[in-house]
């Protein structure tokens, strides 16, 4: 039996892209800069005495700061008949078709959202508005899944 984490029972999954890549990078970037500095801290006389515990720690600051920065790049989206697996920065929740009520993109917004009961709803961090038009086949895609297997009441939207 299949379980929601199985990646091949899912028809859509999708996660941003250029987000990704920034966040990357810009975790890179923080780990070269910590161990350069961390590197330097003992060149040269400043009046203050750094030990190698000074220079391990200023290189545990970079990455503990570049593995922040890379969670960034968790978000993902899963789409498929047992419902839609939201994973945003620090957790995953899966929302059954019986709560789907829409998918929605306001404007100015930065990523999609999925309108539940209540006037409640999801961030879909996944489908972000700087992916362009990754982002509108993403939702395209979504829509197309959403029709088929949400019930029938919430297919007006």
């Amino acid at each position: 039996m299949s379980t929601p984490g199985d990646n091949e029972n899912w028809e859509l999954m999708a996660s941003p892209r250029k987000s990704t890549r920034y966040a990357i990078g810009v975790a890179v970037l923080l780990v070269i800069v910590h161990v350069t500095l961390a590197l330097l801290l003992r060149q040269g006389s400043t009046g203050v005495y750094f030990r190698a515990a000074d220079q391990l720690a200023m290189a545990g600051i970079g990455t503990i700061l570049a593995l922040g920065v890379l969670m960034l790049t968790r978000p993902r989206v899963k789409v498929g008949k047992q419902g839609i697996a939201v994973r945003n920065i620090l957790g995953e929740k899966i929302v059954d078709w019986d709560l789907f009520e829409g998918l929605s993109f306001p404007d100015g917004a930065a990523w999609a959202r999925i309108e539940l009961p209540d006037d409640e709803y999801m961030a879909v961090m996944a489908i972000q508005s700087n992916d362009r038009e990754y982002a509108v086949d993403t939702v395209g895609k979504f829509r197309e899944l959403a029709d088929r297997y949400a019930p029938v009441a919430h297919k007006s939207n």
